[in-house]
Formats: C-alpha cells, structure tokens, sequence
C-alpha cells in the first residue's frame, strides 16, 4: 500500500535526522526575518541569516517542513491554482541544508540513497540536471547514480542558477525530474516542450558556492553551503501512482468532504472547484491559525481573496450556506499531529471561515442583482468597468460573469477590464507592507555571537551588579561614553526588563562611584541580548568596569501588576465572547494596559460587566501565582494557551494564576514579569473599546490607584456638568414663574415660553446623550486611504442627525461620516461625504443600502448627504460591517 502524505513527511524528517540533521519546526508563514516577503515561500527563509553569516545555530545540519503560501507578492500562483495538477496558494516544502559542512558530493548521495531506496522510485525514469558550467555536479551524478551523460542534462539559463539577490549568495543547482510515462505530453528539461506533464521536476538541489560582490565579480564562500526544496503533494503523489496532486490520499478526503457539504458529487465539469475550495481551505486556515484575519488591506487582504475565492466555487457547486468552516474539521484531522497549532486555533478559524462566508453569500447575491440591472442597459457588451466592480467589490471572477453573460449572447470590454484589473495589481502592491518588522540590524548579529546572551535576573531581584561587555554610540562601539553622552550599554547581566510580549522595557539607574547612566529604555536584540538606553547623567565609564544597576521598583510594580491583569482579562474574554478570541497584540505600562484580539462584534456592556466580575473575583480570592519552567510540547499539553503565531524557545515560562476550585483560571506562556499574588493587581476595569481593524477589537483597562483617579476624575466631571445643567433648568424655570407662576396656555407669551423652555429641554437632554461615551460610540478609521467616521447614538431623535454629519465632516476634513441613532426602537441613518469624495461615493447609494439592512424603504437626499430610517436597531452593527465592506 502507498504511503500517505503524513508518512512521506515523516519519512524524509526521519531519513535525514538518521544522518546527522537536527529536526527543525516550520517557521511561521508571517516571516520575522524577511520584511520584503509577505509569506514564507521556500524551506530556506528562516535560514536566511545562517546563509549569509549574520547568524549562528549550534547546528550544521538541519531538515524541515516547511509551511509555504505563495498567493500574493512576487510569487503568486493564485490565479492558476485548480486548473492544474499541481499549483497551490499552501504547500509544504520537504529540505534539507547544510551550513557550511557537507557539499556537492553528500547533498547528490543524501538525495539518491533516499528516493532510490527509502522512497524506491524507478531509476530509470529519473533525470538530472545541472548548470552547464557545473561539471563537479556532473561527474558525481555519474559517480553515484550510474547515469549515463544523455540522463544528466546541462541547462544554461538562470534555472539552474540560484541567486538570493543582485549581491550575497548564490550558485548552481541540480534538479531531479521524473518521467511519469508516454502516455502523457511534454519533453526533457531544456526541450520545447519541457512544461508539459511528462517529465515533473521533483527536487531541488541548490549549491550555496560563490558570493555575488558586484554585478561583474563573483568570488567563492570560504564555506559553500546546501539547500534543498521537494514539495511533499508533488512527490506524494509521485509515490501514490498520480501525477496529479489533487489525486493524493490528502486532497480526496478534503474532496469527499466539500461533496458531502454541497450534496454534489465531482466529474470533469466541476472538478477545478473542488480543486479550488481544498487548496483555499487549507490557506485560509493556517493564515488564520498565524492570527491573520481578513481585511481590506497588506496580509488580510490576501487572505480575504483566497478566502472569497474558495467561497464563489461552493457557491458554483450550489451551496447557498457557508461550507468552509464543517470541512475544516477534515483538514485539522488530517494535519494536526504535524501542526498543532492548526488544531490549537479551531475556535477561531470556524468562527472567521463562517462568518466571512456569511458576509460574502450576501455580497454574491447583491452581486448577481446588479449584473442582472447592467445586463437591463445593455446591447452586446458590459462595460469593462461593471465587470471589474463585480470582481473587486462583490468576488466576481471574470469567468463567472462571463459564463452569465455568455447564456445571454453578450459579452464583456475586456480591454477596460484588464486595464483595471492591472491597475487594481499595482495598488496592492503598494499595499502590502511586508512582515511589518524591520531588518535586523547587522551590527546585533557580531555583538550577539562575540558576547553571548545577557543573563536576566529580573524574576528573582530589582537590583544588581554586572560588569560592562559593550558600550555604543550613534550606533557604534566605544571605548567609554561621558556626561552628556546619549548611549547604549551591554552588561553580562541584568535585573531590567527587555521590552517584549508588549510589556515596556524598564527604566532606572546604572551607576559606578560618580558615574550614573539614566536607563530611559531596555530593548531585546535576538530574543536574548538587552540593550540599555539612555543617557549619561555624570561621569564616566568604560568597557570591563563593574557597574550596579537598580530599577524604578513601583514602575516595575505597576507594569507586572497590569501584565498580571492582562492574562486575567484574555482569559475572560474568552469565557465571556467564545474561545475564538486570542491575542492580536497587547500593550503594558506602568498606568494602563491595552488588549486587542480577534472578535467580530462590539462587546455589550453586559458582557463587559461579566469580563470585569471574572478579572475581579480572581483579584479577590489573592491566590498565589504559579511559575513553571517547561518545553512547548509541555506547556500546551498542560493546558497553556500558546499565542497563534509565536514561536517559542526550547524551554518556556508557563505562568499559571486565579484559583478555581482544583485549577488554575488562566495558564499562558509568558516571559513577562508578574505579581506573586493576584491580589496584587488591585480593582480592575474597562474603560474603553473600539475596533481598530475588520475583527479584532481593542479594549483599555485600569487598576488600583489609576482607576480611582479616573473614577474621581470622571465623577467631577460629571458632577460640574450636571451642575451646569441644573442652574440651567433652575434659571428657565425662574423664567417661568415670573411670567406668572403656573403656565397659561391662553397666553401666547407663555406659550412661546413654554415652547422655548421645551426646545431648551430638548437641547440639554441631546447634550447629556452626546457627552455620555456609553451612548455615543465613535469610531474613526481609515480605509483604503479614506477617513471614515462611524458613530452610533443611543436615546438621539434622528432629527439630530444632519448636525453631526455636519460636524464629523468638519472635524475629519475629507472622508465619509456615517451615523446611526436609535430611539423607541427607531433608526435613523445618515450619511455625509465631503466634496473632494463625491465624484467616488453616493451618500444615497450608502443610505439605501443600509436602510435596507435596517428595516428600511431607502431614503434619500444628494451625494454629499443622505438621510434614511429603519425598524430594527439590532441590524446596525451588521450595516456598518456592510458599509465598510463597500467603501
């Protein structure tokens, strides 16, 4: 029996740690090395560095399998991925790399000894190519495989050359292809026909021998290096008898499963969506399981067309209700035992699966409505322009509504659309922003290697002595720094914290007799170097002299007091709103925290109130906090919640806090610093929330003394203006009286008083809604370069509306202002949009849309403003989601 996809990895992981490589995990699909790539494409990203010398492993030998996505960017195989055999957006690369130990000779034996034996394919349906200058590649392709010369095939262009950029690495490479048989069309490598399905390259064996300096000079690496790539469908489905990697035992359980979803069975019309919604499944679900979620914008908006794109074929096979999230238990069943984190993030990848199809079912529909009215206005030919707000606006391929229209005898302007389409390119080009780290300075990689990692001592004590390893200025080593100096010192070790997990870095003092350095920040280079800024208050100091290092200890206090608070609140948050949320991104200071994570709505103040009853009841029980020191594999085995797209060390702190009955309430990995007991953190409360991209939401919270002065704060406030208010109706009712005492309504001067006095009221009671932040909900954001205000009203007339339209338009100066009210279970909806904006967006066309979701007949008004009701205040949220998703 063939082995499956799962044995094959295992097999070559295995084949490799037999001789000598250190197995080592795939790295994240997010590169944090790599800022020029969106996605991890190849096994040697995370090598990257090793490659180049900037860094050091205690290994020379390494195998991995490495998750790839190649679906935007310079390597996207999007468009082509169902229409062939084997083209996917995610896949695994199977390599092996040697860092400057074994060469040519090893690389072509380790690769022959096991796809001849290991794996026992066919000798004589393999060939090899080689760079035509390579001839050591050559003569060891004879030497140990026997082939004879017509079986090894010099090829002259760049494919067999590899290069990691215009300077810095690079060599030759020797590829195995292997022939599927006659019966299929294509030629030799090299050959007219070599793209055909005959001859299918299965490994790539990349020399690592020379080092580009100059366009014209190339010199030889004083250790030339390997590096490999096999994609582990491709060669599954070499070993399963195919040549097809949708045909593999993988992808036909994925299949079998969308067929039981859509109630449909595949045949040769249908197919490439089957094709399609596997791969797209697979994708979507391990950028999901990284914490990528979609969005208009960078990484999400990838993510969002892979997503969309495997939803329109679901649609195409006749599902009219979201798939994408039951068929992912198939693949989490299939992949978990080699990820886990695939299986560690379900909660959130069915929860964003469902809800993004949700959205998109409704957009196809709409969709299909407004090809049905262009069509109405139509001749022969559909402007290039529908067709391409059809694609980009509501996910309509070209082909669907080229399939529409060619039922109908029409057809599309397909020049209009491919200029668009390419202009369309170009703008996410310049949108994604790379992996949103910055290179790492080479100037860390040599103080790292010379001086080793800094000993942190920060759990144990605030204070220390160390001696002196490094001094820079303006970024490089000194000798010594003096007074006025602003400057960065290096010691063996440290009781500072390193800004990381979002906590803040330390500040304090290093001193030493008269010299005294003000420690303003502490960074972590490489995970393990601390680095101490500031500034040289008096004296001086030099490399090798003892310093003594002492923190601010209530900063530390009240930093490990709100981190402490911090995993309490995650943990409630996901009792509360669903083991879908997990952290997006956190930020601990000494006077506040911030927590933003994946959720797709607004959190009520019911929920709030429960969120902030769980972190308070942890408080008051003052139970002691537990610190475990274990392997990853330990910790999540133990019940530790790993952050989604993280990567952890050989050895992790597993912080465990909050009683409840036999178990702890919250268990994380973590390296931060934190109280010992979690009576410590002190009365804890939300103060804010918002949303600061399309499903993650951010919350800001208090503790202890900085909640007390914001509750007096905020109480003095209110006391001053509802003083304010009071002398306000006390005078009006003065006003009254001296027209008469009680009112006569035969009196015009007292009916227009009490008029007065009502319009007065009514402008005091407006004026109370809008400056209470629980009933007045503003949200400004920008999309696609456009600044948005989304504002919500609770208790307001919607009469009122048109003057904070007026308002937003004034205080964001150009963009689009859209406002909700609700009162007596009636909306009211307007919507503004400044003048620099309105050749782009209808204000109407927004009012009627979300009129619609609301309850409503449509509205009306001009392109600037538009006005429109509604009946059902529980659909606002759901129109503001389908608001943004037009702009």
């Amino acid at each position: 029996m063939a082995k499956t996809l799962n044995e094959i990895r295992t097999t070559f992981l295995d084949y490799f740690e037999k001789n000598d490589h250190r197995i080592v995990e795939s790295s994240n699909l997010v590169p944090n090395n790599d800022p020029t790539l969106m996605f991890a494409n190849s096994g040697m990203v995370q090598f990257k560095n090793v490659f180049t010398g900037l860094e050091r492993r205690d290994y020379q030998r390494a195998t991995t399998s490495q998750k790839c996505v190649r679906a935007g960017g310079k390597h996207n195989d999007l468009e082509n991925v169902g229409y062939t055999p084997r083209h996917h957006t995610f896949f695994e690369m199977l390599g092996n790399f040697s860092f400057g130990d074994y060469f040519k000779e090893k690389a072509i034996e380790l690769a022959w000894n096991l796809i001849t034996k290991d794996f026992g394919l066919d000798k004589d349906r393999l060939y090899v190519t080689v760079f035509h200058e390579d001839d050591e590649a050559f003569n060891f392709w004879k030497k140990i495989a026997g082939f004879s010369d017509d079986k090894i095939i010099r090829i002259a262009t760049s494919d067999n050359f590899w290069s990691m950029g215009e300077t810095g690495p690079c060599g030759p490479c020797s590829e195995i292809f292997y022939d599927h048989g006659d019966h299929l069309y294509g030629g030799l490598p090299g050959t007219k026909e070599e793209d055909g399905d005959r001859f299918i390259e299965i490994w790539n064996l990349v020399f690592m021998q020379f080092e580009q300096v100059s366009k014209d000079k190339r010199i030889n690496l004083p250790k030339p290096s390997v590096d490999t790539g096999m994609g582990l469908e491709r060669i599954a489905a070499l070993l399963q008898g195919t040549h097809d990697n949708y045909e593999t035992d993988h992808f036909k359980k994925l299949i079998n499963s969308t067929s039981e979803a859509v109630k449909v069975k595949p045949n040769e019309n249908n197919l490439s969506s089957f094709r399609v919604i596997a791969d797209h499944l697979r994708a979507s679900s391990f950028l999901i399981a990284e914490g990528v979620l979609p969005s208009n914008e960078g990484r999400g908006y990838v993510l969002r067309r892979i997503m969309r794109r495997g939803m329109r074929h679901s649609h195409l096979l006749g599902s009219k209700e979201p798939i994408f999230y039951n068929i992912f238990k198939t693949l989490m069943d299939e992949m978990k035992g080699n990820y886990p984190e695939i299986e560690r993030a379900e909660s959130l990848i069915r929860e964003t699966l469902k809800m993004e199809e949700e959205k998109f079912l409704v957009l196809l529909d709409r969709g299909i409505k407004i090809l049905n009215e262009e069509i109405s206005k139509i001749d022969k030919v559909l402007p290039g322009e529908v067709a391409f707000k059809l694609y980009d606006t509501y996910g309509f391929p070209l082909d669907l509504t080229q399939d529409i229209l060619k039922s109908k005898s029409l057809t599309i302007d397909n020049d209009k659309f491919n200029t668009l389409m390419q202009e369309s390119r170009e703008l996410a080009k310049k949108n994604w922003k790379g992996s949103g780290d910055s290179a790492v300075d080479d100037i860390w990689f040599g103080i790292r290697e010379k001086l080793g990692a800094t000993e942190f001592l920060g759990y144990e004590t605030n204070q220390a002595e160390g001696v002196v390893l490094s001094l820079l200025k303006d970024n490089k080593e000194v000798d010594q720094i003096n007074s006025g100096d602003e400057a960065m010192i290096i010691i063996n070790q440290t009781p500072f914290y390193g800004e990381s997990g979002g906590q803040v870095g330390d500040k304090g003092e290093i001193i030493s007799g008269e010299f005294v350095f003000e420690v303003e920040d502490v960074q972590k280079k490489l995970g393990d170097l601390f680095v101490h800024y500031g500034k040289v208050k008096k004296g001086s100091i030099k490399n090798n002299e003892n310093v003594e290092m002492k923190i601010d200890i209530e900063r530390r206090d009240n930093v490990r007091a709100y981190h402490s608070a911090t995993h309490l609140l995650h943990e409630s948050l996901r009792r509360v709103l669903g083991t879908h949320v997990t952290q997006k991104g956190s930020l601990v200071e000494p006077d506040r925290l911030r927590f933003d994570f994946s959720h797709m709505k607004p959190i009520s103040s019911d929920e709030i109130e429960k969120i902030e009853t769980y972190v308070n009841s942890m408080v008051s029980n003052k139970s002691e906090v537990k610190t475990r020191i274990m392997t990853p594999k330990e910790a999540v085995n133990n019940g530790a919640l790993a952050l989604f797209g993280e990567k952890y060390g050989d050895e992790v702190r597993v912080l465990s806090m909050g009683s409840e009955k036999d178990k702890y309430f919250s268990t994380e990995l973590c390296g931060g610093t934190h109280v010992r007991n979690t009576g410590d953190i002190g009365k804890f409360k939300i103060v804010s929330q918002s949303s600061i991209a399309a499903g993650v939401r951010r919350v800001e919270a208090l503790r202890d003394k900085q909640l007390d002065d914001y509750l007096k704060n905020k109480e003095k406030l209110s006391d001053l203006s509802a003083q304010k208010d009071e002398q306000t109706i006390k005078e009006i009712s003065e006003k009254i009286i001296k027209a008469g005492g009680k009112p006569d309504l035969s009196n015009k001067d007292q009916k227009g008083l009490i008029k007065d006095l009502s319009k007065q009221l009514e402008l005091l009671s407006v004026k109370s809604i809008l400056e209470d932040k629980n009933k007045n909900v503003i949200n400004d954001e920008t999309i696609n370069g456009i600044k948005i205000r989304l504002q919500k009203v609770d208790g307001l007339p919607p009469k009122d509306l048109r003057k904070l339209v007026d308002n937003g338009k004034k205080e964001l100066a150009e963009g689009i202002v859209i406002v909700f009210a609700n009162k007596d279970d009636k909306v009211g909806l307007a919507v503004g949009i400044t003048d620099n904006l309105i050749e782009k967006y209808d204000a109407v066309k927004f009012a009627k849309l979300g009129s619609e979701i609301i309850g409503g007949k449509g509205g009306g008004g001009r392109k600037d403003f538009a006005q429109a009701g509604g009946t059902d205040p529980g659909k606002i949220d759901e129109a503001i989601s389908k608001l943004k998703e037009i702009i």
